[in-house]
């Protein structure tokens, strides 16, 4: 499989107003497998990734919304983050207007046309990224326009907020509509902005709430595994990246009631404890840390028993000081030794939805380890960690967010006869 391994920024010297600089094209890396079974590319070829000698093509994007807006929203959170570097933090909520500015006036989506993107990691819509991340850029800078941006209906409505379709309240890389609900609720909240946001806020609010009732073992919107293993993906190959992405979504809103002096919230006419959603996270994080039928951990290096044929090239080739070629590390794709090199940390795809599992190099389905997997697991095991006697930090991330409403004059001085 493929990763999304180069984003970077070019800006047109053409286009230049007060010193700003306007982002005309995004250039975008997502690996080859281009020319069939028998060219040098991602797929053909086994070799650790220091010593690779193809060309690896890189594709220019002058309209991809979503890949600008996400870049976007990953910059100006940073610059929450950072926010103590004053002048790093300019840098980085810049970085975050411009391909913003370009995905909302360039539309397209960065997998069209038959890209190599559009093979492994299609895009299916830009409207969530919208969302997603004119939440993060209002958070990062204050300014209103994006917020009324995120909260606007018609483009809700666009990026599947309106309706129940399979994949509804799925967190990936694809799609991140759940993300921006659990944030924007955030910030009802703890801040309960009101009018003219209230509405929106509210609906999403609703959304979320339903959201998190789909991941109770009380209902049925998705299947589990017999050892309760969530199918977010409805029982295709490599199931744990949406199952952490799940478990972190479930933590943090459990932790947003609790700071808001909320006890639970309501599936239907029964009310839930925010305890039951910690609880559904810390199954689906321990099933994949070892309370599994096989009792391994999915995390390498955990424990003593995990996998140990990662589909991961500098894992499975032996620091020998020999410089394989193409073809010259098939041997060590197709054997069935361990891997030499431990990747520590890493979580593989996951079982079937049979709980099955094959330690099996070649069979990416299973052993593959991915960036967009280990980003969920990493979060969800933050959320679930630490000491819970002192909440979660309400204001933070609001710090850039000014009043809603005008503050009110100071008290009258004291009466004196």
């Amino acid at each position: 499989m493929l990763c999304l391994n180069l984003l970077l920024l070019h800006f047109s010297i053409s286009r230049r107003n007060q010193g700003v600089f306007f982002l005309s094209i995004l250039w975008v890396g997502s690996g080859d497998t281009s020319g069939g079974s028998a060219t040098s590319n991602d797929h053909y070829c086994w070799m650790r990734p220091e010593d690779i000698d193809y060309k690896r093509p890189v594709m220019t994007c002058s309209s991809c919304s979503d890949l600008g807006a996400e870049m976007a929203a990953a910059l100006a959170a940073a610059s929450i983050v950072f926010k103590e570097n004053k002048a790093y933090l300019q840098k980085l909520v810049h970085g975050a207007r411009t391909p913003f500015k370009f995905s909302r006036e360039q539309r397209g989506r960065y997998s069209a046309g038959g890209s190599e993107a559009a093979t492994f990691y299609n895009s299916t819509s830009y409207w969530d990224e919208f969302v997603w991340g004119g939440a993060w850029l209002y958070y990062a800078t204050g300014n209103s326009s994006y917020l009324q941006l995120a909260t606007t209906p018609g483009i809700a409505r666009r990026a599947g907020a309106f309706w129940g379709g399979p994949d509804y309240g799925v967190l990936s890389w694809d799609n991140k509509l759940a993300g921006a609900q659990v944030l924007l609720s955030r910030w009802r909240l703890f801040l309960s902005p009101g009018y003219p946001y209230e509405e929106i806020l509210r609906t999403f609010h609703n959304q979320i709430s339903i959201v998190m009732c789909s991941y109770l073992p009380f209902f049925t919107s998705f299947n589990r595994t017999k050892d309760g293993l969530i199918q977010l993906n409805h029982g295709r190959p490599q199931p744990l990246q949406y199952a952490v992405n799940a478990a972190f979504l479930a933590t943090l809103y459990s932790d947003y009631l609790k700071a808001a002096d909320t006890t639970g919230w309501y599936c239907g006419p029964n009310f839930y404890s925010t305890e039951v959603l910690r609880d559904f996270a810390k199954i689906q994080i321990d099933y994949i840390l070892g309370k599994n039928p096989w009792k391994m951990s999915y995390n390498v290096g955990f424990g003593n028993h995990y996998p140990k044929h990662v589909h991961h090239r500098g894992a499975s080739i032996p620091k020998n000081k020999i410089k394989y070629n193409c073809k010259g590390g098939w041997k060590w794709r197709d054997t069935s030794k361990p891997n030499p090199n431990t990747l520590v940390g890493a979580m593989a795809a996951g079982p079937d939805k049979h709980d099955g599992f094959h330690d099996v190099r070649t069979n990416y389905n299973y052993t593959e380890p991915t960036l967009a997997g280990n980003a969920g697991l990493v979060a969800a095991l933050v959320a679930l960690s630490g000491d819970r006697t002192t909440g979660i930090d309400k204001n933070t991330i609001f710090s850039s967010v000014p009043p809603m409403f005008p503050t009110p004059p100071p008290p009258p001085a004291p009466w004196k006869p």
